[in-house]
């Protein structure tokens, strides 16, 4: 992964996931998660309108480091990128997805829950991956047991994180940040109280510093 996105993660230890069906929307909820201090967003593509929301908030925010998730496949890889993407993250492990990734030296954190699927991503040469779905795939223990063997690998995991356990995961050594969704309640979002996503942007990095 790039040594800026690196820092950028380091620092916040969130990354917020942004998903809508409507453009002028999406472009809302990032402005708010900005104003809260996360500036690594996740435009996950869970709606028609995702790719658009993808191209939109990268090019209106061209300061941040907007990735897309849940990115399925080789040509799903292409098209983000096409859109402006300076990341992937996906739920699962694919190859193909992977060499898109490679040749156009953007990073990519594939979903892994086993020792095997990172074992995998490992031999691929992998350093940076998602842990998915984390809370059914045996949270922390499981980080803390995955991460002593395969010791030159960071963690992002999403699946369950929330702020009552944000800390337990992110005392992992190897967790590098945590994704989560609780940072975009669809209630809030349907009210457009925007407000709400800021102060949890803010609360969530005060959380992770502590």
């Amino acid at each position: 992964m790039t040594s800026k996105l690196i820092r950028t993660l380091e620092a916040k230890r969130v990354v917020p996931l942004v998903q809508s069906d409507d453009v002028g929307t999406a472009l809302k909820i990032s402005e708010a998660l900005l104003a809260g201090g996360l500036d690594v967003l996740e435009v996950v593509l869970r709606t028609d309108a995702a790719l658009d929301c993808l191209e939109a908030i990268a090019k209106e925010f061209p300061e941040a480091h907007i990735g897309a998730g849940t990115v399925l496949s080789a040509d799903q890889c292409k098209e983000v990128i096409h859109r402006g993407a300076g990341f992937i993250v996906s739920p699962g492990l694919d190859e193909k997805s992977v060499s898109v990734a490679n040749d156009a030296n953007i990073p990519l954190l594939p979903g892994i829950a086993t020792a095997t699927e990172l074992q995998q991503a490992w031999n691929w040469g992998l350093r940076t991956v998602k842990f998915f779905p984390a809370s059914l795939s045996g949270g922390p223990k499981m980080l803390k047991a995955l991460s002593s063997v395969f010791r030159d690998v960071r963690f992002m995991p999403t699946g369950g994180v929330n702020p009552a356990n944000l800390n337990e995961y992110l005392a992992v050594p190897a967790v590098l940040a945590c994704g989560g969704s609780w940072l975009t309640p669809k209630d809030a979002i349907e009210k457009g109280d925007f407000k709400v996503l800021t102060q949890l942007a803010e609360d969530a990095i005060k959380i992770a510093s502590a």
